[in-house]
């Protein structure tokens, strides 16, 4: 049971350490590039997916925390949808900054 809260800790520690430095170069560089960018996914339903994912990370990131991450299940759950939820972002991050490059 200390296995998973401590994983459960670290992924979610990550993921708002690695969220704040992806936004840095947003919120200090040049603003116009970002201005004239427009993301619009061809299809509506590719944004269930990453919706449900978010969703599931604030319900699990709460129910954990209001549990004192004591519930192996759910703190391996935060985990999983964690590391998924950081691989998005990151190709994301990715696919944006060679937008604006």
């Amino acid at each position: 049971m200390k296995t998973s809260q401590i994983a459960a800790k670290i992924v979610t520690r990550l993921f708002f350490i690695l969220l704040l430095i992806a936004l840095v170069p947003f919120l200090q560089g040049d603003t116009s590039k970002l201005q004239q960018l427009y993301l619009a996914p061809k299809h509506v339903w590719t944004l269930a997916f990453p919706i449900i994912l978010i969703l599931g990370f604030i319900a699990l990131l709460i129910i954990c925390s209001i549990q004192k991450f004591k519930k192996t299940d759910l703190n391996w759950l935060l985990v999983i949808n964690t590391v998924v939820l950081l691989v998005y972002a990151i190709t994301l991050y990715i696919r944006i900054y060679q937008l604006i490059k």
